[in-house]
């Protein structure tokens, strides 16, 4: 594929006006988009909780104005926020030394899982997930169309499309340890400092148990970002959880398709049951999947992107790149 060049140039500094304002634009043209996703999601069937099941199950949902749920030593907390504001963005643009980044970035909203006794601490947020994508650098997917979806640098500057604008991420979630407070001032020490180690095994994840009909005690989708690639397709980072009288279980996934050429899924799924509330042991699977639409349609599948909107559905058609399952022992003795 022929990289695609444009160059614009401008006196002054018309230039970063007229970049503030490409920006402005975009931001406003991404509220719309997501208050037209809310007035869908409200069409969806919501988790109605139920008090008696929680007080049955040891558990209790937060009481401070946080969302979530307190239980079997565990504290999980879901914040949903708003998209990014132009500053913000600029922000990270620049910790992230990059001008590209996806159209709608909720970089506030987060899921957070805390093993209190331990200071354990799995979150999922925007930011590390494109630091991901950042380190892991694709190569952009070849489309003749790619080139103008994905003009978002400087007007000022000369564009080439030479990075992974699908923004994929091989991001599976960020781990730390807060320590105690007696004992340690308080400090927060990174996975690396505490040697919080995922070992590779071969248990899986009862996905048949998990199917049961157990009463649900807290369930959250949280978007982290999306960019729908101008209409042409989708790339979207969403994580959900779900918290049973059992255990809990949450499923990030990053799903693209770029309309008439690749369809990629990343599933990173995790699960703890309650039965050691103590030392708990966490599995966790990272399944990648992907395949473009000409070796699906040679499979007899349609060709139509429409028949691939919804990715539970057409994921097993996706043949596996990458399968792996690891457990994280949890030590309550730091």
């Amino acid at each position: 594929m022929k990289k695609r060049t444009l160059e614009l140039t401008r006196p002054g500094n018309i230039g970063s006006r007229f970049l503030s304002k490409v920006r402005s634009a975009r931001v406003s043209n991404c509220k719309f988009k997501l208050k037209r996703k809310r007035e869908k999601a409200k069409q969806k069937m919501e988790v109605e909780v139920d008090e008696k099941e929680l007080k049955a199950a040891g558990a209790e949902l937060f009481s401070d104005g946080r969302h979530g749920v307190r239980i079997h030593g565990w504290e999980i907390e879901t914040r949903k926020r708003s998209i990014l504001n132009s500053s913000t963005h600029e922000l990270w643009e620049k910790k992230l030394e990059t001008c590209h980044m996806p159209e709608m970035i909720f970089g506030e909203s987060c899921l957070v899982l805390k093993h209190v006794k331990s200071g354990t601490t799995i979150h999922f947020n925007a930011f590390d997930a494109l630091i991901g994508w950042k380190k892991e650098a694709l190569p952009p997917v070849e489309v003749r169309a790619a080139a103008k979806w994905k003009f978002r640098c400087k007007p000022s500057e000369q564009v080439i499309l030479d990075y992974d604008y699908t923004f994929t991420t091989p991001y599976g979630g960020s781990e730390t340890i807060t320590l105690d407070e007696d004992k340690h001032e308080g400090r927060e020490v990174s996975k690396e400092t505490c040697n919080l180690n995922w070992e590779d095994c071969k248990e899986k994840i009862d996905v048949v148990a998990l199917a049961s009909k157990e009463p649900i005690l807290f369930y959250e989708e949280v978007v982290l970002y999306e960019d729908e690639l101008a209409d042409n397709g989708v790339s979207l980072l969403t994580v959900k959880v779900r918290v049973m009288p059992s255990g809990w279980f949450l499923l990030l996934r990053f799903w693209l398709r770029v309309d008439g050429v690749l369809m990629r899924l990343r599933d990173t799924r995790m699960h703890c049951a309650f039965e050691n509330n103590v030392n708990p042991i966490i599995l966790r699977e990272s399944c990648w999947r992907e395949a473009t639409f000409k070796a699906l349609a040679a499979e007899g599948y349609p060709s139509e992107a429409a028949a691939y909107n919804d990715p539970s559905m057409i994921s097993q058609r996706l043949p596996v790149v990458m399968n792996k399952t690891q457990k994280l022992k949890v030590s309550s003795n730091m």
